[in-house]
């Protein structure tokens, strides 16, 4: 496969067949993301994109997942994703999963006649990132969008009949903004009722404005029994029947798994567990992105 810059894609997506079908990201300004920074974004040509499956189909036995990369897929014209996803369907008749990355911008631009024509074509889940649904967070961190604009972007894509993958971000408001990160957050996803729930937990990567924040004092990182304290409030305060909960990334303290709502209190058991025996937490030397 050909490749252009670092490609990033969701853990789930360890195994998927991935095709850049757009470079970098539409936005590429949050405060806190080191993604994509080497290139600017720019649509692929679409023949080479259709080409790189044609060399997949030559190249590999079985294609089970598909995932369109870079970081905002969904921003292509309908009609050349109606031929990607058309392409996908033709070429890998055993493929179960198409998903991609994509923005309330990107979201926005799609009719809700497109995103169901989408679904029908084979899109069968998005990522989004919500990072928190507390508006002077976002704000503060350069996300361009708030909260309300992302809930409403989630519940089209859903009423649409794709799937939703949201993640947030524990500690990104650090200590002064940690009820209110842990509570608004909670409370969009319970108004988006996503089928998966990610949170990840902050890391300060070189090269962002939050690294040089963080350097000059101006914003403070919560302490591990902080992230505990913030991330029961969250779990708390979740109510999304039916939504599968994973912590489970390689930049989380504590793991944590269930569906709910019916393994939340099982959840911040595991919390509290934790609270008073700090050892159950991942060393810092072994959290990564």
């Amino acid at each position: 496969m050909r490749y252009y810059g670092s490609v990033y894609r969701p853990p789930s997506e360890a195994y998927s067949l991935i095709v850049q079908v757009t470079y970098g990201c539409s936005h590429n300004t949050c405060a806190f993301c080191s993604m994509y920074k080497e290139k600017r974004f720019a649509l692929r040509p679409l023949e080479e994109i259709l080409e790189d499956f044609r060399i997949a189909r030559r190249t590999y036995r079985a294609v089970d997942k598909v995932f369109l990369a870079d970081g905002d897929a969904l921003v292509r014209k309908a009609s050349e994703l109606y031929t990607i996803l058309d392409t996908v369907a033709e070429l890998f008749p055993e493929c179960q999963r198409v998903t991609c990355y994509a923005s309330p911008s990107s979201i926005r631009i799609r009719t809700e006649e497109e995103l169901r024509t989408l679904r029908q074509k084979g899109l069968t889940m998005v990522y989004m990132g919500l990072e928190s649904g507390c508006d002077e967070v976002l704000t503060r961190m350069h996300k361009g969008h708030g909260a309300g604009e992302i809930v409403e972007m989630g519940r089209k894509v859903r009423s649409c009949g794709i799937a939703l993958s949201v993640t947030a971000i524990t500690g990104l408001g650090g200590p002064e903004l940690l009820q209110r990160h842990a509570v608004e957050t909670a409370e969009a996803f319970n108004a988006m009722d996503p089928e998966y729930i990610g949170m990840l937990t902050l890391m300060v990567e070189p090269g962002t404005p939050l690294y040089d924040w963080v350097r000059q004092g101006t914003f403070s990182l919560l302490t591990p029994p902080q992230v505990l304290e913030e991330t029961r409030l969250l779990v708390s305060h979740l109510d999304s029947p039916g939504s599968v909960f994973r912590m489970n990334h390689a930049s989380n303290y504590l793991a944590l798994k269930g569906t709910l709502n019916a393994d939340r209190e099982a959840m911040l058991r595991a919390i509290d567990e934790a609270e008073h025996d700090l050892t159950r937490l991942r060393p810092e030397a072994w959290r990564g992105l």
